[in-house]
């Protein structure tokens, strides 16, 4: 028998495989635990089927549920490839049927691996890759909790309290110190500058005299306590309390973070590109991996990162470019995040920046163009294994 394709539509708890031989006819179709002995039986059944000639596995999702499945079939040799679920949905169109189910879906994405070949394949990341995944996407959900709770803060602190939430930056951390002792005017106000002052400097605050001052000046322009103040002003040390401990926590992470990526092989190469940190460094190291294997080009990585325009051109239409639908989000914000910070710090990336203003372009536009840049660089840099060193750039004299 010729080569046979195997998709499969994953779950949480069960998985639905579909094979699929040369011709398109369906050799099986089974509905599989998410567990390893069912998972191994699946693959003998599939490697039976083939006797001897080769095996595509294509999934519709390339990490997470089906971590066990995948971790499997790279231990056993088999080839992998993805396809992702919005190509799956498009796909399902052109099939005949109009019901939606696990079977159709496996057997879509199987015969979607029998006819394409652009497929990407799946390969497993290495431990330290691994790791700076979980703790990037931790970071993320993190900073994500602290931002959703401080907007929760600030907007309860306006309706109880509006010069006290002008006179602070509640990102800070003295004003949350401040905002878990006193909330209400009243209550700053019969404590006074002074006691205020003493207060915080107990408390190890910054600028403690200058905070109570302006806590003490927001309290005289009001006198008036609002419905439900009592209330509100619990919720508010609350919710003070949360953000002061979820910033606890992305310090904690950070450091994790910090510590694992400056292990990497790659660590100093990266590094070495102004504007980029520990923190963009480990997401960059986490959506790219340890090499560059998957991008034999930088346009293949200007792609992933959705920083390469797409056309879309239509009738007498043509050269209209657009930002590509499907790309790395997270990569393409460490690639704009690191150009924005590199204008102040290279002079090199200064100097484009300023010539791409100058031909008319819009800033966001002007940074975008830097990002693009930006990947040749270090594309190059991780090739060669060389690390980025800032020298000012050529000027002629007029």
């Amino acid at each position: 028998m010729s080569r046979i394709w195997v998709g499969t539509d994953c779950g949480k708890t069960h998985h639905h495989t579909l094979v699929l031989d040369s011709e398109g006819n369906t050799l099986l179709s089974r509905r599989v635990a998410n567990d390893e002995p069912e998972l191994l039986q699946l693959l003998g059944d599939a490697l039976d089927l083939a006797d001897g000639a080769p095996v595509t596995w294509a999934l519709d999702m390339a990490g997470g549920e089906p971590g066990l499945l995948i971790a499997l079939l790279v231990n056993h040799g088999q080839e992998l490839v993805y396809i992702p679920g919005l190509a799956v949905n498009r796909a399902t169109d052109s099939y005949r049927g109009q019901g939606k189910t696990d079977a159709r879906d496996a057997r879509v994405i199987a015969d979607q691996a029998r006819m394409r070949r652009d497929l990407q394949p799946i390969k497993p990341g290495d431990e330290e890759t691994v790791e700076l995944r979980l703790l990037t996407e931790r970071r993320v959900d993190l900073v994500t909790d602290r931002t959703r709770t401080t907007n929760r803060l600030k907007a309860l602190l306006t309706s109880m309290f509006p010069a006290l939430e002008r006179a602070l930056s509640i990102d800070n951390t003295g004003p949350l110190i401040l905002l878990t002792g006193y909330q209400t005017p009243a209550a700053i106000r019969r404590a006074g500058t002074s006691r205020l002052t003493t207060w915080l400097r107990n408390r190890k605050v910054r600028g403690a005299q200058a905070l109570a001052a302006a806590a003490v000046e927001a309290a005289e322009r009001q006198h008036t306590a609002v419905t439900g103040e009592k209330a509100i002003a619990k919720m508010v040390h609350t919710l003070a309390k949360e953000v002061m401990a979820l910033n606890e926590k992305i310090a904690e992470t950070d450091k994790l973070i910090e510590g694992r990526f400056r292990e990497h092989k790659l660590a100093e190469v990266i590094e070495s590109v102004p504007g980029i940190g520990t923190v963009l460094g480990a997401e960059f190291l986490a959506a790219v991996g340890s090499s560059l294997d998957a991008f034999p080009t930088p346009d293949r990585l200007a792609a992933f990162a959705g920083l390469a325009p797409a056309p879309r051109d239509s009738g007498k239409v043509s050269g209209n470019l657009h930002r590509p639908q499907r790309y790395h989000r997270r990569l393409q914000r460490v690639f704009y995040t690191s150009a924005l910070i590199s204008i102040q710090r290279d002079p090199n990336s200064r100097t484009f920046y300023d010539r791409k203003r100058a031909e008319g372009k819009r800033h966001v536009q002007a940074v975008l163009a830097l990002a693009r840049r930006r990947v040749n660089v270090i594309w190059a840099l991780i090739r060669d294994r060389r690390c980025y060193h800032v020298t000012p750039p050529v000027t002629h004299a007029a």
